[in-house]
Parts: C-alpha cells; structure tokens; sequence
C-alpha cells in the first residue's frame, strides 16, 4: 500500500510517499528565513508560500519516487494535515490534496497533525503498546494514551503556552533570531544548569494539564534583570557566533531548558502512574532538544522501559509522518470524503471518517 502524505499546518510544505516498507520518496520545503524577517510565522506569507511550492514540489516528489510513466496508479491513498494549525496553510494542503484525489479517483484520509508527529517514531522502532505519547511543539504540549496506531486518548495538555513557545520567547527576548528554540539548545550545550534558577511551573498539583506561562515570566524578568547576558548583534548568521554568547547566558539557557524538560517528566512520571505503559514516546519540534532527550531516557530507565523518538529530521513538521498516519488510518479502514474540513488550532478535530 503506498500513500502520499501532504503537511502545510504551518510554515514548512511537505510532500512523501510511504509504503509497507518505510519512506518511499520525501521533499520539504521551510519557510523559515522568511519569517526570521519578522521574528515569527506570519499566517499570510506562509499560505501564499505554501500555494506557491506545493505543485512544484510534487512533481519533485514524484520524479523522486520514480513510480513510473503514470505514478498514480500506484497511489493508493492521499493523506494531508486537516489540523490543527493555521488555519490558511491547511486550506491550501487540503484543497491540494481534494484536487489530486478528485482528478485521479484516490481516496482521501484527513490526518490529525499531532498525532502524525506521534507516529513517525514507529518508522523506525517497534512501539509497545500501549504506549505514553508525549509530545511537544512550538504550539502543542500533549499527553497521549496510545493503546494503537488509531487509538489515542489525551490524558493532559498544556492550559496556555507551550514547551516550544516558551523556549523560542526566552530565546528571542536573549536576542537569538527567529526560530530560537535550536540556538537556545545549542548555548545550553556550553553552560551549566542551575536546578533552582527557574521554577518547574503548574507541577504542585495531582493533574497532568501543564502551563508554561509562569517560566515564561521568569525568564523573561531574569533576562531583564541581567541585560549584560544577551546576546551580541552582528551581521553573521547567529548560529556561527555562539561562540560570543557570554557563560552567563548559556548557564541560564542550560537551566530554562532543563526546568521545561524536568516539567515533561513529572507530568509524564504522574501518567505512568495511572496505567503502565509498554513504551515512551516522545516526539515533535521540541523533541530534538537535547536535554529533553537526556530527561527523558532518565525516565525510561528508571522505569525500565524503552524511549522512541524519531530522528531529528522527523522530530520538525514533514509529511512522512502525515502519509505514515494515513497509512494506518487506511489499514484500520477509516478514510474521508471531499467534505473534509480544515480545523484550525484551539478546535478538536471531529472523528468523522467512513468505513471503507
């Protein structure tokens, strides 16, 4: 069974194709030096972005994939990103996918983006169900049950901001340019952790919702406090100057980071109390975060478990976990007709497939 999946949630466009076997064919195309402009995604530009790449991306995906004189005759299903995200981006990703599936008669499968992010770590590891997803994003802090590919249940997620805002905030307010969260690590890297320095927010409770609000605030009024700690201007890219950032920035940056990552874990501590989960998965942007890796195999070993987490190219929005979700919702029989909605982030996206 081959699927092309298609992502556009936010600034990245993204094309591959998925079979029985792993990754066909992938493209992707990031927005990134584009909103560094503004110092953030800017919902107009990344539509028109998205309209503009996504034809001619196709066609390097199927040139990629070298499927033959007529590829879609092997595709068997489309698989797009209906949400959440900007609301915009999606309508171009799902108008793109209803027009491939209309001309070429394909059924077409709306893939819920989290839980996309969720499924590329079994491309390449075995997943032991039922598993304790966690996943962390620029705009999404969630805690799954996932007792299968198709079954997830969320038992908490973040109130206001999420792990990936509040490290891309503390980042822009240190002077790092758009997007942070990268450079912050990278900084983190050189300095060490104080494990008092900042609070580990909304843990004193008996729930598993976060709220990355308060750590916002103290990082921002820490930055405040030290302006001596930022970092320089310069005409060079960032990324070859981190050589000039002072000690005491990257200390604070090694210690922001890990009170967001030691903030994951008790909340993911708590839900291992509630049932016992065969394996961790950890997966989105804020995945690739290297503290937040190290945190989390703490927890897996003290627990005696195994870690899954995708590797860092698939750890960022692509479209080899939408077409690998696809995949599975297509296997378990639920696909969706031309009446497929785009729903935007903040809304929960409805259960509306058909039986095929």
């Amino acid at each position: 069974m081959l699927v092309l999946g298609i992502e556009s949630s936010c600034d990245e466009t993204a094309l591959a194709l998925v079979d029985d076997t792993g990754i066909r064919a992938s493209v992707i195309s990031s927005q990134a030096d584009i909103h560094a402009l503004f110092g953030g995604v800017v919902p107009e530009l990344a539509s028109r972005e998205h309209a503009r790449l996504i034809g001619p991306l196709l066609d390097s995906l199927l040139e990629k994939a070298d499927l033959g004189p007529d590829p879609w005759k092997k595709v068997d299903y489309i698989a797009v990103t209906r949400g959440p995200g900007l609301m915009g981006s999606l309508l171009v990703g799902v108008a793109f996918a209803k027009g491939l599936a209309m001309a070429h008669d394909i059924p077409l499968i709306g893939v819920d983006h989290l839980q996309g992010h969720l499924l590329a770590a079994e491309l390449e590891n075995d997943i032991a169900w039922p598993a304790l997803g966690v996943l962390i994003s620029g705009g999404h802090t969630h805690l799954y049950r996932m007792d299968g590919p198709v079954d997830m249940t969320v038992l908490g997620k973040t109130m206001d901001d999420a792990a990936g805002e509040a490290c891309d905030k503390f980042a822009k307010a240190a002077g790092l340019p758009y997007p942070g969260g990268a450079l912050l690590d990278a900084l983190g890297r050189r300095g060490k952790a104080d494990p008092h320095l900042f609070p580990r927010p909304y843990t004193h409770n008996d729930n598993l919702d976060f709220s990355f609000s308060g750590l916002k605030t103290a990082g921002a009024l820490w930055l405040s406090q030290h302006p001596e700690a930022h970092f320089p201007a310069g005409d060079t890219p960032a990324k070859e100057r981190l050589h000039l950032a002072s000690q005491k920035l990257c200390d604070a940056a090694a210690s922001y980071l890990l009170a967001i990552a030691e903030t994951l874990t008790i909340k993911a501590g708590r839900a291992m109390e509630r049932f016992s989960p065969g394996s961790i998965v950890v997966a989105g942007g804020v995945a690739a975060n290297s503290v937040v890796r190290e945190e989390f195999s703490r927890l897996a070993q003290k627990r005696g478990i195994p870690l899954i987490i995708p590797r860092l190219s698939l750890c960022g929005d692509n479209a080899v976990m939408i077409a690998k979700a696809g995949w599975h919702m297509a296997a378990a029989g639920r696909v969706h007709d031309l009446s497929l909605s785009a729903i935007p982030r903040g809304q929960v996206i409805p259960q509306d497939w058909k039986s095929c």
